[in-house]
């Protein structure tokens, strides 16, 4: 009877223990955006061609902007700030494409009033001024561009669009010459009508690439102390510059109601990733605030 009592008595403490993990595993706070496999279909796009010709494309352009005095100098407040930022995201960057470590990184800054920033494959990343300028960006705000191209390297979106591109441009073709047998129809027409489908299935990657780097960006920058909400400013900033933007059905990029949406929606977790960054908690961050546009 002792014994059954002792059985019983162990039985339930393995019971509780399992119902308190069990508890604590439905507790558990997701640490930040999901990492996701890298798409497959890059592999149709060798790595070590599309690095090297992202390095020599960024080399023309750093060298043809220097000879017409547009590259700022090293000197420049705008560039160190730049690079000064960049040092910090960096380090965040291998936990989504462990590669990123032996990436030759570097920071450019090109004088040119065009809203725009990149970052090629290997880390090669440049800043207009324009989109500092006339969005007059805080050092957050940069940080969420800069994470959100640097999303882009990482993912590895640039191989995978070329891969998908050789892909649908392939379809199309026989896609247009199965549909003239079968049909009896001129080729080149449904050669063009297969084409444009291509390019709206691209198209759709392509937003769904944006939507990605902006919320693996966004991680990232909140890695590196960087606030996320300022995505969210970011991009109602962009939207009043804006007011002439495509419909989104026919861009490569979302519209800014649904980029904000997005990152709404996953606060959740990447403001735990700042408040940490900050040594802080999230009830006890300041409300965001970015410079507003005139």
């Amino acid at each position: 009877m002792i014994k059954l009592k002792r059985l019983a008595l162990c039985l339930s403490i393995f019971a509780a223990a399992g119902l308190a993990s069990a508890q604590d595993a439905g507790n558990v706070v997701q640490d930040g955006i999901a990492v996701k496999p890298l798409s497959r279909m890059r592999v149709l796009a060798p790595e070590e061609q599309v690095n090297e010709a992202a390095r020599q494309q960024y080399v023309e352009m750093v060298g043809e902007a220097k000879q017409k005095g547009v590259l700022a100098p090293e000197s420049d407040p705008q560039l160190k700030r730049l690079r000064v930022i960049a040092q910090r995201i960096i380090p965040q960057t291998t936990r989504w494409n462990p590669a990123a470590s032996k990436w030759e990184w570097q920071v450019n800054l090109f004088k040119s009033d065009q809203v725009n920033a990149f970052c090629m494959p290997g880390g090669r990343i440049g800043f207009y001024t324009g989109i500092i300028d006339q969005l007059k960006l805080t050092d957050d705000e940069v940080a969420a561009v800069m994470g959100h191209e640097i999303a882009h390297a990482l993912r590895e979106h640039g191989r995978e669009r070329l891969a998908k591109t050789n892909v649908t441009a392939l379809g199309a073709r026989v896609g247009g010459a199965l549909l003239s047998g079968i049909f009896g129809v001129d080729p080149n027409l449904t050669g063009t009508a297969a084409n444009y489908a291509g390019q709206f299935l691209v198209l759709k990657f392509s937003r769904d690439e944006e939507r990605e780097a902006d919320l693996v960006g966004l991680d990232i920058s909140s890695r590196a102390g960087y606030d996320p909400r300022a995505g969210i400013v970011l991009w109602r900033k962009m939207a009043a510059l804006n007011q002439s933007a495509p419909l989104e059905i026919f861009s490569t990029h979302p519209g800014g109601e649904t980029r904000i949406k997005d990152m709404e929606a996953h606060m959740n977790v990447l403001l735990p990733l700042y408040a940490r960054a900050k040594n802080t908690s999230v009830a006890k961050l300041p409300a965001y605030q970015g410079a507003a546009l005139k």
